[in-house]
């Protein structure tokens, strides 16, 4: 790959690896609690576990599939990479998340591995996804409306807070993009105002 060297690559293949680790089906395993797959919307996600199992399996679930994007995306900014291998490394998470080798290739939406490669870039940049997710999420108490409004910010917030690194804004627009298209179910229920609101435990 061009401008890429033989370890950036590895690394690259790496994050994907480390993304296929599905956190939703290996916390629910861990805890004697049923696949994710096979219950409630299917989906192997933090929000599907909190619905079925509540919010201990879900809050583990969402560290875990955070971690898979802020771990290599962080290592690969402190070692001095180029920008295009440090978003490709989180691009890489990211796609192993949402079609892990590990798990039939069946996996979550990436809303979680997102905003954690989004803190590996940097604090202020995963802080302001982070903070217009909750922000949305309080406001309007549905959880794929506060997702998909912050991912689609995360590009602008990069190349205003990143001194408008063309490498992580475009690439993280590519990421915002399967976002919506994995969320595509939860925007036609949104349009037609049948997507359920976010419920406490």
């Amino acid at each position: 790959m061009i401008g890429l060297s033989e370890i950036e690559l590895a690394g690259i293949a790496g994050a994907y690896f480390l993304g296929s680790l599905s956190s939703a089906i290996i916390v629910c395993r861990l805890m004697g609690l049923g696949d994710p797959r096979q219950e409630g919307s299917g989906n192997p996600g933090a929000t599907n576990v909190k619905r079925l199992y509540g919010s201990k399996p879900a809050a583990i679930t969402l560290l875990g599939d955070m971690l898979k994007g802020v771990v290599p995306v962080a290592l690969a900014n402190m070692a001095g990479w180029s920008p295009l291998a440090i978003i490709l490394v989180g691009f890489a998470s990211f796609i192993g998340h949402l079609y892990p080798i590990f798990f039939g290739f069946r996996g979550g939406k990436g809303v979680a591995t997102m905003l954690g490669v989004m803190f590996g870039l940097s604090l202020p940049i995963g802080a302001a996804v982070a903070g217009t997710w909750l922000f949305v999420a309080k406001v309007l108490k549905i959880s794929s409306l506060s997702a998909l409004i912050a991912t689609a910010l995360a590009p602008l917030y990069i190349y205003l807070l990143a001194d408008g690194n063309m490498a992580w804004v475009s690439v993280t627009a590519i990421m915002t993009l399967i976002l919506f298209w994995r969320h595509r179910s939860n925007i036609e229920r949104l349009l037609k105002g049948e997507e359920d609101l976010i419920k406490k435990s």
